[in-house]
């Protein structure tokens, strides 16, 4: 053992995720809303939201999620990408459209699972989205004569303006978090659970007055290894040797009180998260199909918390394939997206609460329609995945981009797509829905009123 202070130190970093002084009311409540066995019923005309953000770290390849199958079309498609990364027509998976007239879709092969919530009305594609200070075509992209987002193809810069909506400055907070500051009332004195991590710290939910809470898939919340005051195990008997001696000044006296809330949280969580009833619902085990699970559970107690307005976030990495044997790599992971995102739809059909929660996917950016060799390259207007029971469903959702290098939305002749669709579009359509107003949307999004068209109709 090192000296008590460096073993504070040390524990600071794993107490974290569950030391908050005002969550240990709120898991008092979990433990005992937990105990609901089978889950209470929806009421009628429940008042509650969910929003489940699933970001895609590395910048997903949206030219081979979203593939148009008309004949003139999919040519352009198979010449476009070359060899090395286009997929044959006969393994996509058709989608039945319903508002392209005359055009035709498929997504990936390994896809089924959202393939069908699509062609069931529970899931749509919003096309080209990324982010824009202003609308911009071609010609005003090269001319620059309109401003243009900073540090386009950069993964930090990218990820922070997709989960900020800020493309014209460094951005403090998230529109998640914004979003939760503003209704964070609704969930009276339960606020901590406005918005939770399942995926560690990010950006999406920082807001003013709120940061995430966070919760491990797998209910290793940072303090697993600690078997309680009576275990004999050596970690354990230091911890507790620790904690019973008598600080010496103010600093230890007030680590050893977070220390022990973190402890007494890791508890009751993992006690009320053990006794939610399983689900009938197969989740994928896999990391994203973990994270889901969580939530679902998390989701399972939202009556008995009280609780109107919740933000989650998850995530996925390994999107960012330079190098890489990309199509057998993205084969992986887009299955891994669309199982958990069906399994999460499917398991919020079991809560009676399908209508309640929304998922969608985001990521740094698309990556570049020719390839280099093996892989492909940073690029910027990409497509990304809705699904929930207040879908409007089985539509493709703004301008999908014509997919011909130096066409009319290339921003040169790279291969690299000019959005169509603001992040800003995307996600105040996803806000509207979760009950904000429009002058408040105004105020989590600013860039808003750049643009003709706030909401983009892919929610009920």
């Amino acid at each position: 053992m090192k000296t008590r202070r460096q073993f504070l130190k040390q524990l600071a970093a794993a107490c974290a995720a569950t030391a908050g002084a005002g969550a240990w009311g709120d898991l008092q409540r979990i433990a005992a809303a937990a105990t609901l066995s089978p889950p209470v019923p929806k009421a009628l005309g429940e008042d509650y939201r969910a929003l489940v953000c699933i970001f895609l770290f590395g910048g997903n390849d949206g030219n081979n999620m979203v593939i148009p199958t008309s004949p003139t079309e999919y040519l352009q498609y198979s010449t476009g990408r070359t060899p090395a990364l286009a997929l044959a027509q006969a393994s996509l998976l058709p989608l039945n459209v319903s508002n392209t007239p005359g055009r035709s879709f498929a997504v990936h092969p390994s896809m089924a699972g959202f393939r069908d919530l699509f062609n069931e009305g529970k899931a749509a594609i919003v096309a080209n989205a990324g982010p824009l200070r202003a609308p911009t075509t071609r010609q005003q992209f090269q001319a620059r004569s309109v401003p243009i987002p900073p540090d386009l193809y950069s993964h930090s810069d990218q990820q922070a303006q997709w989960q900020s909506s800020i493309s014209d400055g460094a951005p403090r907070t998230g529109w998640g978090g914004r979003l939760g500051d503003l209704v964070k009332s609704a969930n009276g004195t339960n606020t901590s659970a406005t918005l939770i991590s399942v995926s560690g710290n990010n950006l999406f939910e920082v807001g003013t007055t709120l940061s995430s809470f966070k919760v491990s898939p797998g209910n290793l919340l940072g303090f697993d290894f600690y078997k309680g005051a009576s275990a004999t195990d050596p970690v354990s008997r230091g911890i507790s040797e620790m904690l019973a001696l008598p600080s010496v000044n103010l600093f230890e006296g007030a680590w050893n009180d977070v220390i022990e809330r973190a402890i007494q949280n890791q508890e009751v969580l993992a006690t009320a998260l053990a006794a939610v009833p399983p689900f009938a619902t197969a989740f994928p085990d896999t990391g994203l199909g973990n994270q889901m699970e969580m939530i679902a559970r998390l989701l399972a107690v939202r009556q008995a918390l009280g609780l109107k307005r919740q933000v989650f976030f998850a995530s996925l990495g390994g999107f960012d394939t330079h190098g890489d044997e990309q199509r057998g790599r993205q084969a992986e992971l887009l299955a891994e997206v669309s199982d958990a995102m069906a399994a999460l739809y499917d398991a919020t059909v079991e809560l009676d609460c399908a209508d309640l929660v929304t998922s969608f996917t985001a990521s740094d950016f698309n990556r570049t329609f020719p390839s280099n060799g093996r892989g492909s390259d940073h690029a910027w207007g990409n497509h990304h995945l809705v699904a929930g029971g207040a879908v409007r469903g089985g539509g493709i959702y703004g301008t999908f981009p014509t997919l011909v290098r130096g066409g009319p939305d290339d921003t040169g002749s790279g291969g690299l797509w000019i959005p169509t669709t603001s992040v800003d579009q995307y996600s105040a359509t996803l806000a509207a829905w979760f009950g904000v107003g429009p002058a408040e949307l105004v105020t989590i999004f600013p860039n808003l009123p750049r643009f003709a068209t706030p909401n983009l109709g892919f929610l009920g």
